[in-house]
């Protein structure tokens, strides 16, 4: 028996893009009669909630997010604990061994289970996510200023740049056994560009 565990935040007109746009989410219905009738439009940046990152978020020729291949955000998926770090910890490679990221193989798709917002700096910080398809942190590096590039988000360029999907705005990751689980990334494929709303989840086998 399958159990769906949801792991996607839910957003409203509350809810406020990342600090680089600061865009709030915007719905708008539209209704026609007599009969009861119903379409949404929504303004809102693309990074708003749940969402993926492609190359092109930080690299000027890089892929857009109608380019990422499926088997980068669908497939077996491990979590590595990190909910014992504090807030701006800046997160080292024991950090992630005391996590289990030690049972981390090549093609897994990575989710770090974080509290709070991380550190994340220097390339040994991120040689684990090089190796593998996905990785989650709710924001890979703290807003440095109102004017900054690319250059300013490090931790971005370095998995980015590798090939690596950047999966953003889980939640419920403590809701996951300590084991390996299927994952899924279903995404808005849009053309052109750099990030798109995603639905995540994990599936389950009932024992």
């Amino acid at each position: 028996m399958k159990r769906y565990v949801d792991l996607s935040v839910a957003v409203n007109d509350a809810t406020l893009s990342p600090p680089s746009t600061n865009m709030r989410l915007e719905v708008t219905p539209h209704r026609r009669g007599p009969g009861f009738w119903q379409v949404s439009s929504v303004h809102q940046s693309l990074h708003t909630g749940a969402h993926i990152d492609s190359p092109l978020h930080v690299f000027r020729d890089g892929i857009t997010t109608a380019e990422i291949a499926l088997d980068q955000v669908i497939g077996e998926a491990l979590v590595v604990d990190l909910s014992f770090v504090g807030p701006n910890h800046e997160v080292t490679i024991d950090d992630l061994k005391r996590g289990g990221a030690d049972a981390v193989k090549p093609g897994d798709i990575v989710l770090l289970n974080i509290r709070f917002t991380p550190a994340l700096t220097g390339s040994r910080s991120a040689s684990l996510a090089i190796n593998d398809n996905a990785a989650d942190s709710p924001q890979l590096v703290p807003l440095t200023g109102i004017d900054f590039s690319s250059e300013d988000f490090p931790m971005h360029r370095v998995i980015l740049g590798a090939g690596v999907v950047i999966m953003e705005g889980l939640t419920n990751l403590g809701a996951l056994p300590r084991r390996r689980v299927e994952f899924a990334a279903p995404f808005y494929k849009i053309a052109g560009t750099e990030g798109a709303p995603a639905r995540f989840f994990a599936t389950l086998e009932e024992r």
